[in-house]
């Protein structure tokens, strides 16, 4: 007997003792791929993104935008691989952002920031400091936060217990950043009485200077005497409070003027620069500080986590003083570790359904061989992901399971035509499984192939969202060609063992196979009874064609009229969400506390809350949203970000997403009775952006840009559903600006530059010189600065002495005060000025395609000073001259997406085309087999309107699966067909042989999907994905019975008589 390559490999391995080893070793290295990959929750996505943040003091923000801002961005934007630059001028500061495209090198992206900043520094302006170079990554988010509180202890207190245990974690391998949130490190603070400075006749500057030059300490050397060498330290230090008393700042009138003598001098923590509150659910308020630990790239967060704990739990009775409890705020490994064991769980549920499905339709030694072969296969593709250095989390996982609709097919197939050919009665069970093998292989090869062109398309989505779904293709892929080689390895080898001698032969053997047995059962005459009637009336053809058009052109019609929504991705069920507070410039630290305390005494009364973490004055830990949008910069009096905590999934009845919907009202009420802006930011389901609405605005001139913003800005918060809309704009805050007159300082030998600097130290402070301290786990600075009830008025202020050569004379005598609106900040994108319009979508619209497209019609009817506003959605506006508003967030993620998804679609259908015709050799037999693949929205649409599910990018993935998995079953219905017709067959008696016989097969590879997807219906990431592939499975699998062999029919009839 001749056979093929797939019955070739089948006899090679069918009475080898290697098969089994070939299971076990397979078996052998998925176990070590599920131990060494490091656990996430999220996939790594390599985004560099470097910080360069440049000082110009005293500069406003206009002048930094000109001369430090520009020139940096240009030098930026010469890099190669950089996808964008950000920049942000304010009041004698910069701060320019990179963003390297996905998947650039982080440590080659900084090494080549350094480098052009480097090779540019002879270029820098006067006044402009060295830039400071920061380069962030997804490891710098925290995967553990621990916050300490108690009743009893402040939070000063609370933050040196926190250093001492800071040091403890730091132990821990694996361990990178930790930091420290919340109170105020140890200080010896100097409060300058203005009065008494001006009694001594002394300046804040020489109290600086007196300060700076008493704490010198040197390492002066050694020398020799005697025979031994002496190493000379020589020097001073400043060690208490009481040692900067006494130092002496200069003599009047012959005596001494002591430190202590001009100003209160104490050890303490200074002046408090934030709050940090933790609000159990149950009890009152306490004072807290948190510690932030990040892990090192590549390790498993689950078990760096779980060694901190295990640290932190050891460490517990020696560190921690009666009244200071500790709570696990964030836990990503503990959740890392849950989605994983779930998902796991759920891998298992797929596979053990798989199996059930195939012993109730096939029997019990069947479903073995299948459940085998699923194992085999997944050990081999979790070893592929381990190679290839993806890490096991959510992403990985559902790859899995959703692998397992698809790679049980070959095995499927392979057994039930193997039983079928021992229940034909053959005589040597060997030569059967062979011919079984052999009769399926080579429509299985091509069907397989079909798949995984359909699938690996996908792998070359651009932006953030590539990376992010690129597991499902790759691992998608490698499962295919695995459970190709398995089903023709493992699963011929071991069925003939579980089913050789239990097959029960038919009553009459078939000789020559003239007939197949099928052909006299119950579903072939049912078959037989739809196919016949189209087959003999083309009216009745014409009606079902029709029939069948109408069903698709209604599908299609869901979403016209908005029954299914299309949306990148739905929120997911986190145990957590934040509220970022943003006060007016001015706003005090106590007002943005008590404004914060009030949000959260609200949220602590929802029953989903376990707790709620204030930080007023600084950042809550930041997550990779955070990350992308900055918020670990968040600093100052008028800032305020809240932690909220939920209870685990298991416990609750609403989503994360319902439960942030709920509040957002509430919340935005209380924000606004402080004049705050308020934003409840969820963790995003798929790559962060700034937000989920973002609208770019750009025009020749500010004041053209600044009223278009506002117009715009107005619009989004008149349309229904957009909620939290804020702009770059900075609310008008008051300053006054001291001139000095530089000639009536000059006439008294006083420079601007010293005056300037007497005024900051007087106001601000400044760490002049460090305290010695050899046990203090932080720097212990002498900061000396004008007393609070000195420095409260502006008339307070200009009585303060600046130093002359004719002695102190008060401050008023050399500045004038004008009154002035600090100017706001000002952004830049990729080299041009910008403001940005942001906001959210909640309630009464989920999806931000459907808001944009509401605002659009404003938009285009808008005009500001006579200007029209030209919108643009996936590119950036060209021209220079005109006023323009390019959307972006969560919309321009959406468009790039769907546009290289589709893309990838029509790659697909290519290279399925390709497949099919260098396999038939004919160009119209493809078009047969391809015809099914629009018929899957038949399911897919209705599916998801019938489930209330969005249409999102996973559900187009499904889509495009779906494409190979139905192209699978016509390739074996015509395939069947050929070889029905070359035994002989009419062309009608071998199509309906075809649907007889097929149909077994078919149907077990399409439940299996059906089963595979749904343990993904619960989860709202996936849950378009399953909907795509149980609805669109059922429905084209059930048209391709009918189609397929129809077309096939008709294609080939008048072939025939046109010859």
């Amino acid at each position: 007997m001749t056979v093929g390559i797939a019955g070739r490999v089948a006899r090679a391995f069918l009475t080898s003792k290697l098969t089994p080893l070939v299971a076990l070793a397979s078996l052998a290295v998925g176990t070590l791929g599920l131990m060494a990959t490091p656990r996430e929750e999220e996939p790594q996505i390599s985004v560099p993104m470097v910080d360069v943040i440049v000082a110009m003091p005293g500069a406003g923000p206009k002048e930094v935008e000109n001369h430090v801002v520009r020139p940096l961005e240009r030098r930026m934007w010469e890099l190669p691989g950089v996808d964008h630059v950000y920049s942000m001028s304010g009041d004698g500061y910069a701060v320019v952002t990179v963003r390297f495209k996905v998947g650039e090198d982080q440590e080659r992206s900084v090494v080549r920031v350094h480098a052009k900043i480097l090779s540019g520094m002879d270029q820098i302006p006067a006044g402009v400091l060295p830039p400071l170079v920061k380069p962030h990554a997804i490891d710098d988010v925290p995967i553990l936060a621990l916050t300490l509180h108690g009743a009893s202890t402040d939070i000063n207190a609370l933050r040196q217990v926190a250093l001492h245990l800071e040091d403890e974690i730091r132990t821990v391998i694996d361990v990178s950043e930790t930091s420290v949130i919340g109170g105020h490190p140890r200080e010896i603070t100097v409060s300058m009485d203005a009065a008494r400075l001006a009694a001594a006749g002394v300046t804040p500057g020489e109290v600086a200077a007196a300060l700076q030059g008493a704490n010198g300490r040197l390492q002066a050397g050694e020398f020799s005497a005697e025979n031994s060498v002496y190493r000379v330290n020589v020097g001073a230090g400043l060690v208490t409070a009481a040692d900067v008393g006494r130092v002496v700042i200069s003599t009047r009138s012959g005596a001494p003027v002591y430190v202590g003598s001009v100003a209160d001098v104490r050890e303490g923590f200074g002046e408090p620069g934030n709050y940090v509150a933790h609000l159990p659910g149950d009890k009152p308020a306490e004072a807290a500080v948190t510690i932030s630990v990040a892990k090192r790239h590549g390790a498993n967060a689950t078990k760096v986590a779980e060694d901190v704990l295990h640290r932190v739990e050891a460490a517990r009775e020696r560190l921690l003083p009666n009244g200071v409890a500790i709570e696990v705020t964030r836990n990503y490994g503990e959740t890392a570790a849950e989605k994983a064991s779930e998902l796991i769980l759920h891998l298992i549920i797929a596979t053990l359904s798989v199996t059930l499905l195939i012993g109730i339709f096939l029997g019990w030694r069947e479903a073995l061989v299948v459940l085998v072969a699923v194992p085999v296969t997944l050990s081999l593709t979790l070893f592929a992901y381990y190679a290839m250095g993806y890490t096991l989390n959510r992403i990985t996982l559902f790859a899995l399971i959703f692998s397992i609709g698809i790679l049980v097919d070959d095995a499927i197939v392979v057994v039930e035509n193997i039983y079928r050919h021992l229940q034909m009665g053959r005589a040597n069970a060997e030569d059967a499984a062979v011919e079984g093998v052999d009769e399926v292989g080579n429509p299985t090869i091509l069907a397989t192939f079909a798949v995984i062109a359909a699938i690996l398309p996908m792998a070359f989505v651009s932006g953030l969202m590539g990376p992010y779904m690129r597991p499902i293709p790759v691992g998608a892929s490698v499962a295919m060609l695995a459970s190709l080689a398995v089903a023709f390895i493992v699963t011929p080898w071991l069925a003939l063992r579980l089913l050789r001698g239990h097959v029960k032969p038919l009553a009459v053997p078939v000789e020559g196979r003239e007939h197949e047995p099928e052909e006299s059962s119950k579903f072939a005459r049912f078959y037989a009874g739809i196919m016949e009637p189209l087959m003999n009336d083309r009216s009745r053809r014409r009606r079902f064609y029709a029939g069948v058009g109408v069903l698709l052109v209604g599908s299609v019609a869901l979403l016209g009229v908005k029954l299914v929504q299309v949306k990148m991705l739905p929120f997911d069920n986190k145990s957590e969400f934040q509220v970022v507070l943003d006060f007016p410039e001015g706003t005090t630290l106590e007002t943005s506390q008590a404004a914060a305390r009030q949000v959260a005494e609200y949220l602590r009364r929802v029953p989903e809350v376990v707790h709620t973490q204030v930080y007023a004055g600084t950042a809550a830990p930041f997550n990779f949203n955070g990350l992308v949008r900055h918020y670990f910069m968040r600093r100052g009096a008028n800032v305020a970000d809240l932690q909220v905590n939920l209870k685990p999934k298991g416990d609750r009845s609403r989503q994360s997403h319902e439960i942030a919907v709920a509040v957002r009202p509430a919340v935005d009420s209380i924000a606004r009775a402080y004049g705050a802006r308020a934003k409840v930011a969820e963790i995003p389901p798929g790559p962060p952006v700034l937000s989920t609405l973002v609208a770019e605005i750009y025009a020749p001139t500010d004041s053209l840009r600044v009223a278009t913003a506002e117009q715009v800005k107005h619009i989004m918060e008149t349309t229904p559903g957009v909620v939290d809309v804020d702009w770059s704009i900075d609310a008008p805050g008051a300053q006054r600006r001291f001139r000095v007159d530089r000639v009536r300082a000059a006439q008294d030998g006083a420079s601007v530059e010293q005056i300037a600097r007497t005024v900051f130290i007087a106001l601000n402070g400044a760490p002049v010189t460090g305290a010695a301290s050899e046990n203090a786990r932080e720097g212990v600075a002498i900061v000396p600065r004008l007393a609070v009830r000195d420095r409260s008025s502006e008339a307070a202020l200009l009585s303060l002495p600046v130093a002359t050569m004719f002695g102190p004379r008060p401050l008023a005598r050399y500045v004038s005060v004008d009154s002035m609106v600090i100017e706001s900040t000002r952004m830049r994108r990729n080299l041009r000025p910008v403001v940005y319009v942001t906001g959210d979508v909640a309630g009464a619209v989920e999806a931000p395609v459907y808001a944009i497209l509401a605002m659009n019609k404003r938009v285009d009817s808008l005009r500001v000073q006579g200007a029209q506003i030209h919108r643009y959605n996936a590119v950036q506006p060209e021209r220079l001259d005109e006023v323009a508003l390019k959307w972006d967030g969560e919309w321009q993620v959406t468009i790039e997406v769907f546009r290289d998804l589709g893309l990838a679609f029509a790659i697909v259908l290519v290279l399925i085309y390709v497949l099919v015709v260098g396999w038939f050799q004919s160009f119209s037999i493809p078009l047969v087999i391809m015809a099914p693949i629009p018929l899957t929205l038949i399911g897919i649409l209705p599916g998801h309107a019938l489930t209330g599910a969005f249409f999102t990018a996973t559900s187009m993935i499904g889509m495009i699966a779906l494409a190979g998995i139905i192209v699978r079953n016509s390739i074996l219905l015509v395939d069947f067909i050929q070889l029905a017709q070359a035994r002989g067959r009419s062309l009608r008696d071998a199509v309906l042989e075809a649907g007889a016989v097929r149909f077994r097969p078919i149907a077990l590879t399409a439940a299996a999907v059906v089963v595979g997807g749904i343990v993904m219906v619960l989860d709202p990431i996936f849950q378009g994905l399953a909907v795509a592939l149980i609805s669109g499975s059922i429905v084209a699998t059930l048209l391709t019975m009918v189609v397929v062999p129809l077309l096939y029919w008709e294609l080939q009839r008048s072939t025939e008589e046109d010859a």
